[in-house]
């Protein structure tokens, strides 16, 4: 089921909607769970963290002006996972030692410096974005951070899909030979 057709049900019929959100969406939230509340966590407190992060969408969900539910929804498990794990560890007055296995040491110096690297080139890749001014960032941003499609990107800020696709082509190129442009100042 798609998040459009999921976000109608809900507007049509909550309780039918929300089962299917559910249904959807049940593997991701768990999955997120269990990556983060493993190790201080038991099966009933993953199970319950699951449980509020469906709680919490329901009640603060908009479905009127969200267009994808994944990001949202993985945003929500994520802080309540977080949340929990905070908890969790806070109440049984663990403390973490640097020399267990949670704070292990880096592969290789090679690891850091590609993180950084990379870490470096997000930040000027988002410069570049900045700079082509709107609607241009906002289409490259929904399309390649959000995974958004032209259509969706269309309806969200009032455009045709064509024209989306093709502002999209010539943003990337614009992007390009800014990135070439910062390459040559270096």
């Amino acid at each position: 089921m798609t998040d459009s057709e999921i976000t109608e049900l809900m507007k049509n019929s909550p309780h039918q909607g929300h089962r299917a959100l559910f249904d959807e969406y049940y593997s991701y939230v768990y999955a997120i769970s269990v990556n983060i509340l493993r190790g201080p966590a038991s099966q009933e407190d993953i199970e319950e963290c699951v449980i509020d992060a469906f709680a919490s969408v329901i009640k603060k969900l908009d479905i009127s002006s969200v267009t994808a539910l994944k990001p949202f929804i993985g945003t929500v498990a994520k802080n309540k996972a977080i949340s929990m794990r905070r908890s969790l560890t806070a109440k049984a007055g663990i403390i973490i030692s640097i020399d267990s296995e949670e704070f292990r040491e880096p592969a290789s110096d090679e690891c850091i410096d590609r993180n950084a690297e990379n870490s470096v080139m997000t930040e000027l890749l988002l410069q570049r974005i900045k700079e082509l001014g709107e609607p241009d960032s906002t289409i490259i941003i929904q399309k390649y951070f959000y995974e958004r499609n032209a259509k969706e990107i269309g309806r969200m800020i009032g455009m045709k899909h064509a024209t989306v696709r093709m502002r999209c082509a010539r943003a990337v190129k614009k992007i390009r030979s800014l990135l070439e442009d910062s390459d040559k100042e270096e």
